[in-house]
């Protein structure tokens, strides 16, 4: 199935993003008819099935209709600046051993073809905090960090400062939010299962990440 539901990227730009989503469709088929149909105005360039199946469904020099309103790394038009994958999955059961099998082959190959570094592998919820959630608490990051595919923090427990952590997530490619927003955005990446409020185990995390993958934020623009 090819998807009709794509444009020319704007202004020069190429991919340095791949951002990843669930379907939350009741079967693939039914998010490929959706992807697929004009009338949806929505798509992605990939879509992969619970068992591994791939579908290329827009050419990766392509713009599709993935990403919708957000940024990362102080700036918009996501679907531009990126590669949107779709997993096959409701966003209430894990993830398929084959279906993340064959999502690190697509990432592996993208990031060959594109310059892609693994900081640029995100979750739709992290460019688009409030408004998505998906890949979900169920995705397996830190298999894709394993890989060289996406990033995981090496956190230790750091002094609670809500500025600092704010700061930080900023500088890590996070968007402009409130501080609780942030901090549940953060968490269901990278720690799903935390709850309350800030600790210190949040403003590690951040620091780390912001340290070692920080965005130049003079390049990046506002």
């Amino acid at each position: 199935m090819r998807s009709p539901n794509f444009g020319d990227r704007r202004d020069g730009l190429t991919p340095e993003l791949a951002v990843i989503h669930y379907t939350a469709m009741e079967s693939c088929a039914a998010a490929a008819r959706a992807l697929c149909d004009p009338a949806r105005a929505v798509s992605a360039h990939y879509l992969i099935s619970e068992t591994g199946a791939v579908m290329a469904l827009v050419d990766e020099d392509k713009r599709a209709w993935h990403a919708g309103a957000g940024e990362w790394g102080g700036r918009g038009d996501v679907n531009s600046r990126s590669i949107g994958i779709e997993l096959a999955n409701t966003g209430a059961t894990p993830y398929a051993a084959a279906q993340m099998d064959a999502l690190e082959v697509v990432l592996r190959g993208i990031m060959g073809r594109w310059p892609i570094r693994p900081e640029g592998v995100i979750a739709h919820s992290d460019m688009a905090p409030g408004r998505k959630i998906d890949p979900g608490p169920r995705f397996d990051w830190q298999r894709l960090a394993r890989q060289g595919l996406a990033v995981w923090p090496q956190s230790h427990v750091a002094q609670v400062e809500a500025a600092r952590f704010v700061a930080d997530a900023r500088a890590f490619g996070y968007p402009e939010m409130a501080a609780d927003l942030l901090r549940d955005t953060m968490r269901l990446r990278f720690r799903p299962w935390a709850r309350g409020p800030l600790d210190g185990t949040d403003c590690a995390i951040m620091a780390d990440l912001a340290a070692r993958f920080g965005v130049d934020r003079g390049a990046a623009g506002a």
